[in-house]
C-alpha cells in the first residue's frame, strides 16, 4: 500500500502472506516530513484491514527497540515469544 502527496510517494508498507492464517507487514516507511502525522499508522491499520479481508487471523511484524512505540502504541500491536538466529 502507498500514501501519496498530490502526486508524490510519500509512504508504503508491503504485506506478504503464507497462504494461510498469517500475514506480516514488511518495509513500513514514511518520508522524514511526513513523519508524525499519521501517515505510517494509517498504511499499518489498511495493511490490517486488508489482511483481514484476505481471510487472515493474525498480521505479524518484527521492528527494532526504537520502533517500539510506533508499532506497539501507535499501531496496537502487542509483544510476544519470538527466536531469531543471526545469519
Amino acid at each position: 500500500m502507498c500514501a501519496r502527496d498530490g502526486g508524490v510517494l510519500v509512504g508504503f508498507v508491503d504485506v506478504a502472506w503464507d497462504g494461510g492464517a498469517h500475514a506480516f507487514v514488511l518495509d513500513t516507511v514514511v518520508a522524514e516530513r511526513c513523519r508524525g502525522g499519521g501517515v505510517g499508522t494509517s498504511l499499518v491499520r489498511l495493511a490490517a484491514e486488508g489482511s483481514r479481508a484476505a481471510g487472515c487471523q493474525w498480521l505479524h511484524v518484527d521492528f527494532e527497540q526504537r520502533l517500539r512505540a510506533f508499532y506497539v502504541d501507535a499501531c496496537g500491536f502487542r509483544t510476544t515469544a519470538a527466536g531469531l538466529i543471526a545469519l
